[in-house]
């Protein structure tokens, strides 16, 4: 059950210190920079022509250090010693808290090192996508080692005395810790393997021979629009393009989502369209009066995370959800005429034995894809694996914990494009956000009378304005436990994912 608003949801800024409005001041003017690399970086993977690596790597370090520059200069940190101990609202206090924490960050880090990492980044990007293209490792590894060589440098220089993997992994969730995180990540291991395993000991045959055939891109791509349209993206504030990795990329006046297409596979394209789609909502529903600030920004990966499973499992993979999108679905593809809306629902939910790629992996095996990511790269921060070893200890862990072996480096360890951005403690975030999402969930399901008939009907108002209340308005302003806890009542816990997993996957194999 979600908690009601309090008084203190709506703070009145208008007696901010004046140091508080100079602070706010210097935040959006380098969220501003940050933005326009944002925009950049977006860019370089839809639009951008292959020969502008070189300049566009320049361009993106030159905005990296001067973002860096802004946030670590000395007048920032007056401001804060000057916020220490001054009569501050619950959201001022937030932004302070925040901006804190970004300040002593990166001031710990040098601006060299900065530089370095974003051209590094940037070159790694075409590497990695040459290497992927062309099945060979060997052209992305100096680039990853020196990806991980700068990112332990980084970490060292944050704090020399803890461990590297969890300073990063703090880069993309401030408030959870890494023993929390390795915690829920152990739970989802043990109920998930022997789940799996009576999964394929099963007799039950799903109709997944429902979607077989090939379905040309071009079509997929305007079925992908209408999923889009039929959810409620909009498009005055954003666009749908292609990419080799979905991503989204914007804020709440513009955010674009990318997909990909699979002739073969036109159900991954819905699913990856729709969980983008997830991101661009939260981006596209946080405050605009508090665009550049900590108050217009989302919490944090977990929780964005946890916005777009939602709407990809949720949502996507309801049977409510196909009910209203299977007619579409058969408008564009004839040959699927046959399909009930019980084919669509079991086709989009089999449980693979064979599927080598994480972002068309199934609801369950999907979390032992981020677990063997988030063994090997902590073991390559921590100094214990060397990356030319990677593809080998990334294929033995697929056939240790999933019973299979990439045959090629594209299939295996170069399907990603996380390590080429040197995004280090980045996917253990996307496990974290499954969890939080079936816990939002079910709490909106609690709030809001006949979802499930209101999904089947294509109306999706009420679900919006549940997220938009009790997610998206709030920014930044609470740390993750205490959002989930205010949305939902309790504390963040794996308990809803394990109960909706065992419900919806023991009715479909009867186990």
């Amino acid at each position: 059950m979600a908690t009601e608003a309090t008084a203190d949801d709506t703070d009145d800024a208008s007696d901010a210190p004046d140091a508080y409005d100079a602070l706010l001041d210097r935040v959006q003017r380098w969220n501003a920079v940050g933005s326009a690399s944002g925009v950049l970086g977006w860019d370089q993977q839809v639009m951008m022509p292959e020969g502008g690596t070189p300049a566009r790597s320049k361009q993106l370090s030159a905005l990296s250090s001067v973002h860096h520059d802004m946030v670590t200069d000395d007048e920032t940190g007056e401001l804060l010693d000057e916020l220490d101990d001054a009569d501050l609202t619950d959201e001022q206090a937030a932004v302070v808290r925040e901006v804190r924490r970004e300040y002593e960050r990166a001031d710990a880090v040098p601006v060299d090192l900065v530089e370095e990492i974003s051209e590094t980044g940037s070159e790694a990007l075409q590497a990695w996508e040459e290497a992927k293209a062309e099945d060979d490792f060997e052209t992305f590894a100096p680039h990853l080692e020196k990806h991980v060589e700068l990112k332990r440098e980084y970490a060292e220089h944050i704090d020399p005395d803890r461990d590297p993997y969890e300073v990063l992994f703090e880069e993309f969730e401030p408030c959870l810790s890494m023993e929390r995180a390795e915690s829920i990540l152990t739970e989802l291991r043990e109920a998930l393997v022997p789940m799996i395993d009576d999964i394929r000991d099963s007799d039950v045959e799903l109709a997944v021979d429902t979607f077989e055939g090939t379905f040309d891109e071009e079509t997929q791509e305007e079925l992908s629009r209408e999923a889009l349209e039929l959810v409620g993206y909009d498009f005055d504030r954003g666009r749908l393009d292609v990419s080799s990795h979905p991503f989204t990329s914007g804020n709440q006046f513009d955010c674009r989502v990318t997909t990909r297409f699979d002739e073969t596979d036109p159900l991954g394209a819905v699913g990856s369209t729709i969980h983008e789609f997830g991101h661009a909502q939260y981006n596209l529903g946080l405050p605009q009066e508090h665009f550049g600030t900590p108050l217009g920004q989302s919490r944090d990966l977990s929780v964005h995370e946890s916005q777009s499973r939602l709407w990809e499992n949720h949502v996507g993979r309801s049977e409510a959800f196909w009910e209203r999108f299977l007619p579409v679905f058969q408008e564009h593809f004839p040959q699927t005429d046959d399909a009930t809306v019980r084919d669509a629902y079991e086709a989009f939910n089999q449980v693979y034995e064979d599927n080598f790629i994480r972002v068309e992996a199934d609801e369950l095996t999907y979390h032992l894809h981020i677990v063997i990511r988030f063994e090997i790269e902590r073991d390559l921060i921590r100094g214990d694996l060397d990356v030319e070893d990677v593809p080998e200890v990334w294929n033995d862990k697929y056939e240790e914990y999933l019973g299979i072996r990439p045959e090629t480096d594209s299939e295996g360890c170069l399907q990603d494009i996380h390590w080429s951005h040197g995004n280090f403690g980045y996917f253990p975030t996307y496990s974290l956000g499954s969890v939080m999402a079936a816990q939002l969930f079910a709490a909106a399901e609690d709030d809001i009378d006949d979802l499930d008939a209101k999904i089947a009907e294509g109306d999706f108002d009420d679900l919006h304005d549940w997220l938009g209340e009790n997610v998206h308005r709030h920014g930044s302003r609470y740390e993750t436990n205490e959002l989930v806890k205010r949305a939902t009542g309790e504390d963040f816990t794996a308990d809803a994912f394990l109960d909706y997993v065992d419900e919806k996957y023991g009715e479909l194999y009867g186990i």
